[in-house]
């Protein structure tokens, strides 16, 4: 299979000049979806800190790229919305996230913000010994107890000495607020006001409230992301054109 997609056909979300050059490197398989965009194309097309993938090598070699508290070696890791991107060597961190066309959009966070991360609960199963495992949107497992649910969001620590401990629980629940990561409200941060389960294979749908204006919109729960309660836990949201 070849390691290489020719530009024209790579996702919108990564946000690339399309007639530049004809390939583009492709995502290996691993965490996210289809969109997850690979760490070469953000060190080098989005950020500008390598011209080439020779350099973006050299600089994952020198173990100098931290992706969600753990070393990245392969130029072609996914990364997608919440991971947390830090470059100890100059002191720089950074959050991507999604704007409301469903690009990547990368915000500088500072070394606080950097030791913890969101992860959605995609489904959850019971593991040797009776263990409760939460499968994550970003293609980890963590050990917890019962009292999470799918699509609920957890905070979780990127300190090394309790990597992965749950720090924070925002359940997908009537009055707490949700980040829309997919669709026509992409980029969006509103309170949920009702949840609507529909029968069959149709996606539930999900009735928002913006904050500021009291405008009410709905989307399918997928595309739901749970970033708090009563207020969002993080202060900056993406960018909104």
């Amino acid at each position: 299979m070849s390691d290489h997609l020719k530009r024209l056909n790579a996702p919108d979300s990564w946000h690339i000049a399309k007639k530049t050059q004809v390939f583009i490197t492709k995502t290996t398989p691993g965490p996210h979806n289809a969109n997850a965009m690979p760490i070469v194309v953000w060190l080098r097309d989005h950020m500008g800190f390598a011209r080439n993938i020779k350099e973006v090598k050299q600089i994952l070699s020198q173990k100098d790229v931290i992706i969600n508290g753990r070393t990245c070696r392969d130029p072609r890791m996914g990364i997608g919305i919440f991971d947390i991107i830090s470059l100890p060597r100059i002191g720089k961190h950074y959050r991507i996230l999604r704007d409301k066309k469903g690009r990547h959009r990368t915000i500088a966070i500072d070394e606080e913000a950097a030791k913890t991360r969101l992860a959605k609960i995609l489904n959850k199963t019971i593991v040797s010994g009776g263990r409760v495992q939460l499968n994550l949107r970003s293609g980890d497992n963590v050990l917890a107890d019962n009292q999470y649910r799918p699509r609920d969001s957890v905070v979780l620590s990127l300190i090394p000495e309790e990597k992965s401990r749950i720090v924070d629980h925002f359940p997908f629940a009537v009055g707490n607020m949700a980040m829309v990561i997919g669709g026509r409200h992409s980029g969006k941060v509103a309170r949920i006001v009702a949840i609507e389960t529909i029968p069959g294979s149709v996606p539930n749908r999900v009735i928002l409230e913006d904050e500021a204006s009291k405008v009410r919109f709905d989307t399918i729960d997928s595309y739901i992301y749970m970033v708090g309660r009563e207020t969002p836990a993080l202060t900056e949201w993406g960018i909104e054109e």
